[in-house]
């Protein structure tokens, strides 16, 4: 791989990024291993982020590494329309054991947005399945992010990703938000106020009815829009309405699954079953792109028995791809060799402590802490929003730290095998950038 700096970087159109502004000072990263990444110029970077909360085992994992280097020159590509691989099943069957069986089946995709918008047309068509085909709607959640697919930004709730793209999805309603800084700033761990405002469903059904209703869309955090923790009871009483309601309930767990909240889910760690969930980042260590859409068995069954021929006309030219599969599965072992999941737990005291050592530091308004996943509420300044946690962000690159800002919230989410010097490390110039930021 090229090391050096790019003869020209005009014609990449970069994702989600302040394209001149990061051309007039690219940060380029050459190389990772561990939690480290390194820069063009030879500089170490802590990874604060997990990559894009996609790395839970760190960077250059040899297992993974060499399982996908075995496939590629085994079996570079494989359809899985009408015919499969084994790799395919048997990760499958990983899957399934590793979500202690409370799914019966997944669906392949190759990235989080796939799987949100293959979940959304699930729903669909299992409620046409029997014979309920009026429930088209969704809810969804304002300051939800669930890809970019035009399913994902119609359920979403960010506005920024949503206003320049007209209508989108019809029918589609929203839930309020959780996140309430004058009740639950500083709160450590799952705010005791808000859980009533799962009971905004029942307006929502009062209004449209149930019988037009297909599901409703959550992260269980919700991460990109700024680690907005539910509170104590919230999903637990969504699970409830749903159920009374008919209306499936989908869990996007691109964020929060494989180890992020020191469980293998989100649904593990709130002790909530979902009717389907939404998974990728984590699922292959952020090695190969890769999502699923895992679902109860009394969804799929539903396709099972209309008549017969392609049961759900659906899927992707790289839907269980060769190399994602062997990646996932190397990772998944890699999780249980190393016991990432009980390295984590350890760790959730001592990061906390971190976290909420940031306080009393200039600009910080509010910090929300849960799993390994950090949350750092800076105030605006007046008339600039963002711009003050896009400054830390670029003064943490430069002091040779990878974090992610949001608005004006720093989020955080290292790999999981991070060490206790990391976190000081990490946390340490945390506190010195925000003591100089204007």
């Amino acid at each position: 791989m090229n090391e050096s700096r790019p003869e020209s970087m005009a014609a990449f159109w970069m994702p989600f990024t302040n394209n001149r502004d990061f051309k007039a000072s690219p940060r380029l990263l050459v190389s990772a291993a561990g939690v480290h990444y390194k820069d063009v110029d030879g500089n170490e970077i802590l990874d604060g982020t997990a990559g894009l909360w996609c790395v839970p085992c760190g960077h250059a994992q040899p297992k993974i590494v060499a399982a996908v280097r075995e496939m590629v020159g085994q079996l570079d590509f494989a359809p899985t329309f009408q015919m499969g691989h084994p790799a395919a099943f048997d990760l499958a069957d990983r899957l399934m054991a590793y979500t202690n069986h409370r799914f019966g089946h997944v669906f392949y995709t190759n990235s989080g947005s796939e799987a949100v918008d293959t979940a959304l047309k699930m729903a669909l068509a299992y409620h046409r399945a029997r014979g309920e085909a009026s429930r088209t709607r969704f809810i969804g959640r304002e300051r939800g992010y669930h890809g970019v697919g035009f399913g994902g930004i119609s359920v979403g709730g960010i506005a920024a990703n949503r206003k320049p793209y007209g209508t989108l999805l019809p029918g589609v309603d929203h839930l309020p938000h959780t996140h309430d800084i004058g009740k639950n700033a500083f709160t450590r761990g799952e705010p005791e106020y808000g859980a009533h405002l799962a009971d905004e469903l029942e307006r929502i059904v009062a209004l449209h009815d149930a019988s037009t209703i297909a599901a409703v869309v959550v992260e269980p955090v919700a991460g990109s829009t700024g680690v907005l923790i539910p509170p104590k009871g919230y999903l637990k009483r969504l699970r409830e309405l749903c159920t009374k309601h008919g209306i499936l309930l989908i869990f996007d767990e691109v964020i929060t699954g494989f180890g992020r909240m020191t469980t293998p889910f989100a649904a593990d760690y709130f002790d909530v079953e979902p009717d389907m969930m939404t998974t990728a980042k984590g699922l292959t260590n952020g090695t190969v792109p890769m999502g699923a859409v895992f679902s109860k068995r009394f969804v799929h069954d539903a396709f099972m028995e209309g008549p017969a021929g392609i049961e759900l006309f659906h899927g992707y030219t790289y839907s269980g791809h060769p190399l994602a599969c062997a990646a996932a599965l190397a990772t998944l072992e890699v999780f249980e060799e190393q016991k990432i999941l009980d390295h984590a737990k350890g760790l959730q005291d001592y990061w906390a402590d971190a976290v909420y050592s940031l306080k009393d530091l200039p600009h910080v308004i509010d910090l929300r802490c849960i799993g390994l996943i950090a949350g750092i509420e800076l105030a605006p300044i007046a008339g600039k929003p963002g711009a003050r946690a896009y400054a830390a962000f670029k003064k943490a690159f430069a002091e040779g730290v990878l974090i992610r800002v949001t608005g004006d919230i720093i989020a955080l989410s290292p790999p999981l095998v991070l060490e206790k010097r990391h976190i000081d490390e990490l946390f340490g110039k945390l506190a010195k950038i925000l003591k100089e930021l204007d």
